[in-house]
């Protein structure tokens, strides 16, 4: 079997709520990039991938002509075993791992359907029926960022993300997580992400004022020396986010001791192989894990859970429904959040079935 032909489209995926964080980053419509490999035996495979702007080195409409770059090793090869073309692909074009994690997901989709097997059976195992989720809340006023907590706690949610950092002063964001902490009580998880956008002197300030209460700091700054001074200075522990992003960021973060867990993303790793190996390092090393990606829908969704669902339980800290934040839905029959928990899919690779009428006419067409 070999792919004989790749489409893509430009889908906007528009968040539920506006998503508010440091350094005037937001998550409101987001381009998603979509694409299918076709095969001549009749099998399409699918992938996505959706940057978030300003967020890190990716973006939408660089997705294409990286894929466009490679066509000469997807068009004609054999899609069975992503880690062999995408071998390929990382010697015929270096870096773009963005662009590649579309490209990989599609391949593991096909060769999942080949297997008959959906892909947590073959990323190690089904470990655990379904898997916590966390739920993210916008960086608004500590009253409102308290409201939504309880509200997804009654939705059986136990772990909460509160973005820091949008109104520039570090005494609200105190308030935000002291707000957070105290809505949901004792118990649930809390933390406090700030997406690189702090300075490591107004992180230590937040941290310092909240280190009575029990509350991990997520990503306060943007290098790994000044994440490692926030977390001696204030004591609490800290998630990785944005600076874990391959093998030497993930080595270098546990030897600063700053890595108590970490977010491992599709779109920043190049895909599920790439990521699959992170989680296995991060596994050894101790780690806790929240196995995501950057945005997206059903597609990206349904990659993460299959890899979190083959992820030791007590090293999976939690993972995302990303396609439950935005519309539209892509594939309206995938997982759904229940409890504050989501089951990975069933069926033969990602397991979905993609809407394609909603997806309309190809942007890219290479055959």
């Amino acid at each position: 079997m070999r792919i004989n032909r790749l489409r893509a489209w430009h889908v906007p995926l528009t968040s539920h709520t506006a998503y508010y964080m440091a350094e005037g980053k937001t998550c409101d419509t987001v381009e998603s990039v979509v694409i299918a490999l076709d095969t001549d035996g009749g099998l399409t495979g699918w992938g996505e991938v959706c940057p978030i702007p300003h967020y890190l080195p990716a973006y939408a409409r660089g997705v294409t002509p990286a894929l466009q770059e490679m066509a000469p090793i997807i068009l004609g090869g054999d899609p069975i075993g992503p880690d062999a073309l995408m071998a390929q692909a990382d010697a015929y074009l270096m870096g773009h791992p963005y662009a590649k994690s579309a490209l990989d997901i599609a391949l593991w989709d096909l060769t999942g359907q080949v297997a008959g097997l959906p892909l947590h059976a073959l990323l190690g195992g089904q470990r655990q029926a379904d898997l916590p989720l966390y739920h993210s809340i916008t960086c608004v006023e500590p009253h409102e960022m308290a409201r939504i907590a309880i509200d997804a706690q009654s939705r059986g949610i136990n772990q909460f993300q509160a973005k820091l950092g949008a109104s520039g002063d570090w005494q609200t964001d105190v308030e935000r997580l002291i707000k957070v902490r105290e809505a949901v009580g004792p118990g649930p998880l809390v933390y406090g992400d700030w997406n690189c956008g702090a300075t490591s002197l107004d992180a230590t300030r937040v941290g310092r004022a909240v280190a009575h209460l029990d509350v991990m700091l997520e990503q306060p700054c943007a290098t790994l020396d000044d994440c490692a001074r926030v977390r001696q200075a204030t004591g609490l522990p800290m998630k990785l986010d944005e600076l874990a992003h391959d093998t030497d960021s993930l080595l270098r973060a546990h030897r600063l001791g700053i890595m108590d867990a970490v977010a491992l993303k599709l779109s920043k790793f190049g895909g599920l192989s790439a990521t699959r190996r992170a989680r296995d390092l991060c596994q050894h090393l101790g780690a806790r894990m929240c196995i995501e990606c950057t945005w997206g829908s059903d597609i990206v969704t349904a990659a993460a859970l299959h890899l979190g669902a083959s992820t030791n339980p007590n090293r999976l800290q939690n993972v995302c429904d990303l396609s439950g934040y935005v519309s539209p839905r892509l594939a309206p029959t995938a997982p759904e959040r229940s409890e504050g928990r989501i089951a990975p899919p069933q069926g033969p690779g990602l397991g979905i079935t993609v809407d394609a009428a909603q997806l309309g006419q190809p942007d890219l067409i290479l055959d």
